[in-house]
């Protein structure tokens, strides 16, 4: 049976954000994909806390939340789109990491909700498989980096050496051997 996706994984893969140093989706985001109202979304999540420790959900600071804004936020026409981060808010959003997604599933039954969910695990694994090989390959660019400056001080010495093999000898200080000196002639002939 094919799968038929509900949701772009791209449109999955541009709400997630890195906060805290952890790859966080935003409850506001979450509730829009799940179809719910937000408030119903965190109503859930708090009749069931005891499945939701710290390392699964935080909740941001205001000054996360405005930073994410600002940097997010402004569309490509320059226009601010209040309404597509919730508009005037009391609190801050919720922030869920991967594990925390995973464990919404457990709360949130609807068939919608479980199809979401697989998306979002996917992109989540997908998102992975990135970093993944963005890192190999800057583990192998600086691995190059080294051989080069190695293969550069090799090369500078070698031309150190070259360049002075192509410098005429010193001056000797004093010449060395056995020296005759010339004797003055006194007298003259005649």
């Amino acid at each position: 049976m094919k799968d038929t996706q509900i949701i772009p994984v791209e449109v999955i893969e541009n709400k997630i954000f890195l906060i805290r140093g952890q790859k966080v989706m935003l409850s506001i985001h979450l509730a829009e994909l799940y179809g719910v109202e937000v408030r119903s979304l965190i109503q859930a999540v708090k009749r069931n806390i005891i499945r939701f420790p710290s390392d699964f959900m935080f909740q941001l600071t205001k000054q996360e939340y405005s930073n994410l804004k600002s940097q997010i936020v402004i569309s490509k026409d320059g226009s601010y789109n209040k309404n597509k981060w919730g508009g005037a808010r009391r609190s801050t959003p919720y922030a869920f990491t991967e594990q925390g997604v995973a464990m919404l599933s457990s709360i949130l039954r609807s068939e919608r909700a479980v199809k979401v969910n697989i998306l979002i695990m996917r992109a989540f694994v997908k998102l992975r498989e990135i970093l993944s090989t963005h890192k190999e390959l800057a583990q192998k660019l600086k691995e190059l980096e080294l051989k080069i400056e190695t293969h550069d001080e090799q090369i500078t010495s070698i031309i150190a050496a070259i360049n002075q093999l192509l410098e005429p000898p010193p001056e000797p200080k004093r010449k060395m051997g056995f020296q005759v000196k010339e004797k003055k002639v006194l007298y003259k002939k005649i």
